[in-house]
């Protein structure tokens, strides 16, 4: 989310220990997904970094060039106007909603966003918009309003959540606020055609709240709605995916060695009786929150950033790029006040995501939901540190091999041999065979055309 990230971390804990007593089958699910979300890469902005402008029209600069990157849909951070009142730092934080239908004039005009859309959906892209609903800034003018939208504490006075000292709770048993969310949705998706939201704090507003949306929204057209939660009911009628915050979670503890390549093993099955069987999981090795609070990705991940990067876009699932990722900037961006990343040159990090989304695209057997191949682990002499497996359709398989240790791993397989003639994706050479021998943090990517 935004003032903090250590309020969102025990609360994702919270979300992911609880386990259903049986596993939730497709009938009990009714989010139909767009066709173009199945082999989608998201990419988060951040408006006020990108450039030293910090401006919609100095980021449009940039389409291009996210166009030979790969990526397919364009997650804006909140553009809206930022409260003062409470204000964190300078500029304040972009969750703080002054006006749920205002553009941030830091960024522009409604009319510089509007053509941004435009010019995207040209480009071949999706737009989606950061959707703040727990919570508004202290000066929103709902409060001034309709102070009767806020939530009371004991004492009858309005609060802050947490300690995001800089906004108020809102009132969901309210019907007139709900319809007022609604409406400003709506607007959005009305005006300025965008294709659909990434929810903060999701899991802290009424899945019915989120199923109503759902339904509302896509009258006017059908929408792409992605949860920060990790509470599996919401993906049932209302959401397309949802965090992966569990999975990032053992990651950092891989590149620790406070746990192994087993875990994600355990995750992998404990998810697949949470979740729709096609709903969909955000993969990601870093965003807003972990930058800013928790750290680059290198400072996380250390020598498995390519490793687990390869992981997030191979197992079944929506890979996340946020801003400045994909030139492997090893610097947290500020949050409250202004940072712009020094420059966007192509470097061997750009082209390695370039490789992983021509990857991701390529290979329907990569697709996300049920429309991918069924993730497959295949077992080793050494399953603490590797994590082989594999995805196969009718006309593609997959295999997919990675040390994630700091040690070099002799490998040896009791039951599983390649047949055929597999190219090595990343070394782009034909009939490769599994390596026997892992360098640390290595990995290789394996496939065959069946057709």
């Amino acid at each position: 989310m935004k003032t903090t990230i250590k309020s969102l971390f025990f609360l994702s804990l919270l979300f992911v220990s609880c386990t259903a007593k049986t596993p939730t089958t497709q009938q009990d699910c009714t989010v139909q997904h767009l066709d173009w979300t199945r082999d989608a890469v998201i990419y988060e902005v951040n408006v006020r970094q990108y450039t030293p402008e910090g401006t919609f029209a100095a980021f449009q600069q940039y389409l291009p060039q996210l166009k030979e990157l790969g990526v397919d849909v364009l997650w804006f951070m909140p553009i809206h106007r930022i409260s003062e009142t409470n204000r964190k730092g300078t500029l304040g934080s972009y969750y703080s909603i002054d006006d749920y239908k205002s553009i941030n004039p830091e960024f522009g005009t409604h009319n510089d966003f509007k053509i941004l859309v435009e010019e995207a959906h040209k480009a071949g892209f999706k737009v989606i918009i950061d959707w703040v609903a727990n919570h508004t800034g202290w000066d929103n003018h709902w409060y001034k309003n309709n102070p009767e939208w806020y939530a009371v504490d004991s004492l009858g006075n309005h609060y802050s959540p947490y300690d995001w000292t800089d906004v108020a709770q809102l009132d969901f048993t309210n019907t007139d606020m709900r319809d007022a969310m609604l409406d400003a949705m709506k607007y959005w998706v009305s005006d300025f055609n965008i294709d659909g939201f990434r929810c903060d704090f999701a899991g802290d507003v009424p899945t019915d709240f989120w199923e109503n949306a759902r339904v509302e929204l896509d009258k006017i057209k059908p929408v792409f709605m992605l949860a920060e939660s990790e509470k599996s009911e919401l993906l049932n009628h209302a959401f397309d995916a949802d965090y992966a915050w569990e999975f990032m979670h053992i990651m950092n503890e891989i590149a620790k060695g406070n746990k192994n390549a087993n875990h994600i093993d355990e995750y992998l099955q404990k998810i697949d009786t949470l979740i729709c069987p096609d709903a969909y999981k955000l993969n990601l090795i870093t965003n807003h929150d972990e930058n800013s609070w928790n750290g680059t990705e290198y400072e996380r991940l250390g020598a498995g950033v390519e490793a687990f990067a390869v992981l997030t876009y191979t197992l079944n699932g929506i890979p996340l790029i946020y801003t400045g990722q994909e030139i492997g900037l090893k610097k947290r961006l500020e949050f409250f006040e202004k940072d712009a990343i020094p420059s966007f040159e192509r470097n061997e990090t750009f082209e390695f995501y370039q490789r992983l989304n021509h990857l991701k695209h390529q290979y329907k057997v990569l697709s996300a939901g049920i429309a991918g191949g069924k993730v497959e682990r295949i077992n080793t002499n050494a399953d603490d540190k590797v994590f082989c497996f594999e995805r196969a359709n009718k006309n593609e398989d997959i295999v997919v091999v990675l040390n994630l240790s700091n040690e070099d791993v002799a490998i040896e397989f009791s039951d599983y041999t390649l047949s055929g003639n597999y190219v090595d994706y990343f070394k782009n050479t034909e009939n490769a065979t599994i390596t026997q021998s892992l360098q640390p943090w290595e990995y290789q990517v394996l496939i065959k055309s069946k057709k």
